[in-house]
């Protein structure tokens, strides 16, 4: 599903216009990233949670070339389904 057909979908389920509904779903990505941008986690309760983690520095390998290479400290984005979530999808 793409974000059109995300859109199309809220719009006939909320009964609102398509435009009203892509706000709505703009904002609550936006509500995410930010809360994530600044160390949040963001639970929904039911549907799953979005965290930040720390990935360690580390050394790894150029595929190419084979020669070693440092590969700095970063934030990472993670999921974690919520129980709703899993037994939707398990079936």
């Amino acid at each position: 599903m793409h974000k059109q057909e995300l859109v199309s979908q809220v719009a006939k389920a909320a009964e609102v216009s398509q435009q009203t509904a892509a706000a709505v779903i703009d904002a609550v990505i936006h509500a995410i990233t930010n809360a994530m941008a600044a160390g949040e986690s963001v639970s929904l309760v039911g549907f799953g949670s979005f965290s930040v983690s720390d990935r360690p520095a580390r050394q790894g390998r150029n595929p190419a070339t084979g020669a070693a290479m440092d590969i700095p400290a970063r934030k990472s984005p993670s999921f974690k389904a919520g129980k709703v979530l899993k037994e939707a999808v398990k079936g």
